[in-house]
C-alpha cells in the first residue's frame, strides 16, 4: 500500500493555498472553529490551544499532514466522526509515529477529496476505521518523520543514524542540538518519501494502547459541537420536504396554495429521494426559516398514487417468509453432507426464529445543508459517513464531476449506517440547483422513523444433529430475508448465495462436520441497508440461540458444549476462556437468577458475552449485568473500546426488547419515540469490558462486535431463569 496518496494540485475548485488554510479560532483548547466568516467548515479541533486560523504557510508533507514554520502541526482526518472515536484514534496513529503529542497538533477532517483516496477511503462503516487505517495511517506518520530526520541531517551534515525525533523536533545526539519540525518541513517537504519506512516497536508506543482523552467529548457535553444539523450560511432557506408514508408511491398533484399563505414561506418545489436503485418523490416547502416550512408543509394538499403498495402489511409479510422457510434456497457455506448426517442422526433439534424489521434511530435525524453555486460547483455541509459518499452521490444525481464538490463533513449524531445512504444530502443539492440558493433541508422524526431505508426483517430455519454422546455432528442455517443489495443494485442476482444476508453463518469456529448455511431471497419494495453489524445483529441470535438448544438436547452446560467443540486452539477459544473466568460462569445463582452466552466472530472482529438476569418483583426480567470479552490483536485506545461495547449493548438491548417496525396499509405504524422507543438510562445493566489484545498484525473492528453476542446471551439468560425459549424479537422484559 502506498503510504502517500498521490496529491493534486487544486481540490473541489479551491486553491491549493486556500485549502491548507485551517478553519480557526482563537481560543481555548478543545476549541471549534470555521473556515470562514460565513460559511462553516469541517470540524477543527485545536488541541494545543494555539490560534488556528489561517496556516497559509503551512508546508505539505503528506496529504495528512501540515507543517506551519513556527511548528504548529495540522493532521487529517479522512474517517468521520460518529460517535466512534475516529476523530482522535486515526490522527492518534499518525502522531505516535511522527513523535508528536495530540495535544500539540490541530486535527482536520477530510471532505472526500480525491487525493485522500477512492471511494469509501474516506467513509466509516463495518468497523474499518483504525482495522482499514492502522498500518497505512502508522506509515504516514513514519515516513513524514524520516523526512525530517532527513533534512535535519542534511542541515547539520550528519549521518541520519545520529538524528532523533523527540516530541516535535530532531535531536542530533552526539552534540543535543536541535530543530523544530518547523524549521525542517520546507526542506523535508522536497525529498522524495519512503516507500517503507521504519515503524516503531509497539512496545515503544507512548500513545497507543493506553487511555486517551477523547477531545470531541468537552466539546458534546458543553454543547459546543457543530453537527450537521447546527450548519448555517448566508442567504440560506430551509426545506421540509411531504414524502408519501406509503413507499412506492407515485405523486399525482399538489396543491400549494395555502402552504404558501404560511408567512415565511418562499414556494413549492417537486423533488426526488434516491435510496439505491428506489426513487421516491415528494414536494419541499422552501421557506426562510424551519418552522415556517413545517407548517406550510402540513398544509399542503397531496394526491398520491399508492399502485396498491398500501396493501402491504408486516404481518402478510411475514406469512410469506415463513411459507418461503419451506423452500430450498440457495447453497452458502457447506462443509461435508447435511443432509445425510442429519437423517442418520439419533438425536435432532429443529427451531425457527424471527427478528423485525427496524429503523436506525440516530439521535440527529438527517439533514443537509447544500449550496449550488453559478458556476456550477456545489458545496455541503453534513453529517454523513462518509465525504466521499457524498460526493460520489451528489455528482451522479447533478450530473457534475466529484473534484466540483466540496464537503464538509461536521460531527455525527450517530449513523449505525444510516448515514451511509446520502438521499438527504442529494436533496439539498437538488433543491439548491433548482432554486439558485443555499438549501438546508431537515428530516422530521417522523420522516427519520417511516422512511428508512431499515434493517431487514430476518427469519431463520435452523436444524441440528447430535451424536449418541451428545457431540454436534452437523448444522443447518437456513436464512430468510429480503436483501440489502438487492434494493441497492439493479445487477443483483437472486440464484446466487448472497452474502451479506448470510453474514457470519459460516465463519464461526466451531468444529461440527457438516456445516450447511443457506438463502432464501424474499421481494420486498421497501428500502433496506446497512445496520450497526448488518445480518450479524439478526443472525447471532438465532444462531447462538440455536446452539443453546442444542446444549439442552446433549444435556449439556452451555459453555461446556461450545468448548467442546473448539478443540483447536482459536480466538473464539481463548475469548470463550476468559470469559468463563471473570463472569464466574461456574459460580452458582440464587432461584430466579440465570446466566446466558453466546459468542460472534464476522467481518468485524469477535467478541463473547454473558448476561445475567433476575426476576423482579412485578414477575418480569431484570438484566443485571453483561460481561463482555472482545478480542482486537492491537488496541488504540482501551477507553473507545469500552464505550463502544456498553454502546453496542444498550442499542442491541433495545432493538431485542423495545420495538420494530411493522406496516399496516403500506406505512411504518411507528412514527416517533412513543412507538418506537429507545432504551432508557436506568433501564441500562452493568457491563464489565475485558480486551485481549495480544499485538501482532491483526487489527481487528470495535464499533460492531459487542453488539450480535447481545440478543442471544440475553435469550438464553431468559431461559435459564425462567425455563422460557425466545425465538422472536422483540420481546417484552416485563411479559416473559
Amino acid at each position: 500500500m502506498s503510504t502517500t496518496p498521490t496529491s493534486t494540485a487544486t481540490e473541489t475548485g479551491t486553491s491549493r493555498r486556500n485549502f491548507l488554510k485551517a478553519a480557526g479560532l482563537t481560543g481555548a483548547a478543545f476549541a471549534l472553529g470555521f473556515s470562514s466568516a460565513d460559511s462553516f467548515a469541517s470540524p477543527v479541533l485545536n488541541l494545543s490551544g494555539q490560534p488556528g486560523m489561517g496556516l497559509p504557510e503551512s508546508v505539505e508533507l503528506n496529504p495528512y499532514i501540515l507543517i506551519d514554520k513556527s511548528g504548529r502541526i495540522t493532521l487529517m482526518n479522512p474517517r468521520p466522526e460518529i460517535g466512534q472515536g475516529t476523530y482522535q484514534s486515526i490522527p492518534a496513529l499518525i502522531a505516535e509515529e511522527l513523535e508528536v503529542s495530540l495535544d500539540k497538533v490541530t486535527i482536520r477532517q477530510t471532505g472526500g477529496e480525491t487525493k485522500y483516496g477512492g471511494m469509501w477511503s474516506q467513509a466509516v462503516g463495518g468497523s474499518g476505521s483504525v482495522r482499514g487505517g492502522y498500518m497505512q495511517m502508522r506509515k504516514v506518520g513514519a515516513s513524514a518523520r524520516e523526512m525530517l530526520r532527513q533534512a535535519a541531517s542534511q542541515q547539520w551534515a550528519v549521518p541520519i543514524e545520529e538524528c532523533m525525533a523527540e516530541n516535535a523536533t530532531i535531536v542530533h545526539k552526539p552534540s543535543g542540538k536541535k530543530l523544530t519540525y518547523g524549521q525542517l518541513a520546507e526542506v523535508a517537504a522536497k525529498l522524495p518519501v519512503p516507500k517503507e519506512p521504519a515503524l516503531k516497536d509497539p512496545k515503544q508506543f507512548s500513545m497507543l494502547g493506553k487511555p486517551m482523552p477523547r477531545p470531541d467529548v468537552p466539546l458534546k457535553v458543553t454543547g459546543q459541537a457543530t453537527f450537521g444539523i447546527d450548519a448555517k450560511v448566508p442567504g440560506m432557506v430551509y426545506a421540509s420536504i411531504e414524502r408519501c408514508p406509503v413507499l412506492g408511491s407515485k405523486l399525482v398533484s399538489f396543491d400549494a396554495s395555502k402552504s404558501l399563505k404560511v408567512k415565511g414561506v418562499q414556494k413549492a418545489v417537486k423533488i426526488e429521494r434516491v435510496v439505491g436503485k428506489n426513487r421516491y418523490e415528494g414536494v419541499a416547502i422552501i421557506a426562510d426559516n424551519y418552522w415556517a416550512a413545517l407548517q406550510g408543509r402540513k398544509a399542503l394538499s397531496v394526491t398520491w398514487d399508492h399502485n396498491q403498495f398500501d396493501t402491504f402489511n408486516s404481518a402478510s409479510f411475514e406469512n410469506k417468509l415463513r411459507d418461503l422457510a419451506k423452500t430450498d434456497g440457495v447453497q452458502g457455506h457447506n462443509t461435508g453432507d447435511f443432509e445425510k448426517s442429519f437423517a442418520d442422526a439419533p438425536n435432532k433439534v429443529e427451531a425457527f426464529y424471527e427478528t423485525p424489521m427496524v429503523s436506525h434511530s440516530t439521535m440527529e435525524p438527517m439533514n443537509a445543508l447544500a449550496h449550488y453555486k453559478p458556476d456550477g460547483k456545489v458545496e455541503l455541509w453534513v453529517s454523513s459517513q462518509g465525504g466521499d459518499l457524498v460526493r460520489g452521490d451528489v455528482a451522479k444525481v447533478l450530473n457534475v464531476k466529484p473534484d466540483d464538490i466540496t464537503v464538509h463533513i461536521l460531527f455525527n449524531g450517530g449513523g449505525f449506517g444510516r448515514r451511509i445512504t446520502q438521499d438527504f444530502a442529494t436533496e439539498a443539492a437538488t433543491l439548491s440547483k433548482t432554486i439558485g440558493k443555499p438549501v438546508k433541508v431537515i428530516w422530521t422524526r417522523e420522516d427519520d422513523t417511516q422512511l428508512g431505508p431499515f434493517r431487514p426483517m430476518t427469519f431463520s430455519a435452523m436444524r441440528g444433529a447430535l451424536s449418541a454422546d451428545g457431540k454436534a455432528v452437523a448444522l443447518q442455517h437456513k436464512v430468510i430475508s429480503p436483501s440489502i443489495d438487492a434494493t441497492m443494485n439493479e445487477t443483483y442476482d437472486k440464484t446466487k448465495a448472497d452474502d451479506t444476508m448470510l453474514e457470519g453463518t459460516g465463519d464461526q469456529k466451531y468444529e461440527i462436520p457438516n456445516l450447511n448455511t443457506r438463502y432464501v431471497h424474499a421481494d420486498i419494495h421497501v428500502p433496506l441497508t446497512y445496520w450497526r453489524s448488518v445480518t450479524s445483529s439478526t443472525l447471532a441470535f438465532s444462531h447462538e440461540c440455536f446452539i443453546d438448544e442444542m446444549a439442552q438436547k446433549a444435556g449439556q452446560d452451555p459453555l461446556a458444549f461450545r468448548m467442546s467443540m473448539l478443540t483447536k486452539d482459536s480466538d473464539s477459544k481463548r475469548v470463550l476462556t476468559k470469559l468463563k473466568e471473570v463472569s464466574g460462569w461456574d459460580n452458582p445463582l440464587p432461584a430466579g437468577k440465570g446466566r446466558g452466552i453466546a459468542q460472534w466472530e464476522f467481518f468485524a472482529g469477535l467478541s463473547a458475552q454473558v448476561v445475567e438476569v433476575s426476576k423482579n418483583k412485578t414477575g418480569g426480567i431484570t438484566v443485571d449485568k453483561v460481561y463482555c470479552v472482545i478480542d482486537l490483536g492491537t488496541v488504540v485506545n482501551p477507553d473507545t473500546v469500552k464505550a463502544q461495547i456498553e454502546g453496542s449493548i444498550a442499542m442491541a438491548l433495545t432493538a431485542a426488547t423495545k420495538d420494530g417496525i411493522t406496516f399496516e396499509n403500506g406505512q411504518a405504524v411507528q412514527k416517533n419515540f412513543d412507538a418506537n422507543r429507545m432504551l432508557r438510562i436506568n433501564e441500562m445493566p452493568t457491563v464489565e469490558v475485558h480486551i485481549l489484545a495480544e499485538g501482532g498484525p491483526t487489527i481487528k473492528g470495535v464499533g460492531e462486535p459487542g453488539l450480535p453476542p447481545f440478543a442471544p446471551a440475553l435469550a438464553n439468560a431468559v431461559f435459564a431463569a425462567t425455563g422460557k425459549r425466545i425465538r422472536k424479537l422483540p420481546f417484552d422484559l416485563e411479559k416473559v
